[in-house]
């Protein structure tokens, strides 16, 4: 077990609180998480002990929104995603920390930009003819960041918002993508070395607060506005983006 103070034990348990709410209510929030884990822990240890939380988390979330899932959106992505889980891979091969934040950062801002653009002069990633080139772009990205940093959600909330889908269509097709994705990514995890036995017995104890997090999500998805939530979604992605920037 790893050896924190109390603050740092606190910072951990929001962070695992984070990753539940993120995941049944507000994607996003786990970027907060993301910062927090990175700041405490050895950089490999913190990508593999939050990946085994966002496993959990991911649990609660397909249970509750699995009728709501956009499988046509899914299936599209599919290639895309795995050409960027590879790219991810070889990328934590060859970067350092520095390197993989600062990548991370400058992506999502820039799909920040795209997406709001194309909200203001009334497109979606289905309208003219570019459903193809917006789901390779997307899918890519969002594979090669959740494989470096468990960063690929606010890319993928970018390409679901850019998608017009509604609160539980968005929440239902996020919980698939995510489940899927990592639990695809636990054998390179393992491999890389981020998933170790120090932070597997941290996850034990965090699990429970993750479980309180994806309940309180539950509770309050059903009673937030579209456009209350979609203005939340940006507003943490946008914060997450600025911090791997400056950090």
């Amino acid at each position: 077990m790893p050896d924190l103070t109390w603050f740092a034990w606190a910072l951990l348990a929001i962070a695992a609180f984070a990753v539940g709410v993120s995941k049944t209510a507000i994607p996003g929030v786990t970027t907060v998480s993301v910062a927090i884990f990175a700041a405490i822990l050895p950089a490999k240890q913190s990508t593999g002990a939050l990946l085994v939380l966002l496993i959990v988390a991911d649990v609660f979330a397909i249970t509750a929104y699995r009728r709501h899932a956009n499988w046509r959106v899914l299936i599209r992505l599919a290639p895309a995603v795995l050409v960027g889980l590879a790219l991810g891979i070889l990328f934590l091969a060859v970067a350092d920390d520095e390197w993989v934040r600062k990548v991370i950062g400058v992506i999502l801002l820039v799909v920040i930009a795209v997406t709001l653009v194309r909200r203001r002069i009334g497109q979606t990633v289905a309208s003219g003819g570019s459903h193809r080139i917006a789901a390779a772009s997307y899918g890519t990205l969002g594979g090669f960041t959740t494989m470096v940093a468990n960063s690929g959600g606010p890319v993928m909330s970018m390409y679901f918002l850019a998608s017009r889908f509604s609160v539980k269509e968005f929440l239902g097709t996020a919980a698939w993508f995510f489940a899927i994705v990592n639990i695809m990514k636990v054998p390179f995890s393992v491999g890389l070395g981020l998933i170790t036995v120090p932070g597997l017995l941290l996850d034990l104890v965090l699990v429970p607060l993750v479980v309180g997090g994806a309940l309180l999500g539950l509770w309050f998805a059903d009673r937030i506005d579209q456009v209350l939530f979609e203005r939340l979604v940006i507003i943490f992605t946008v914060v997450g983006a600025v911090y791997l920037l400056v950090i």
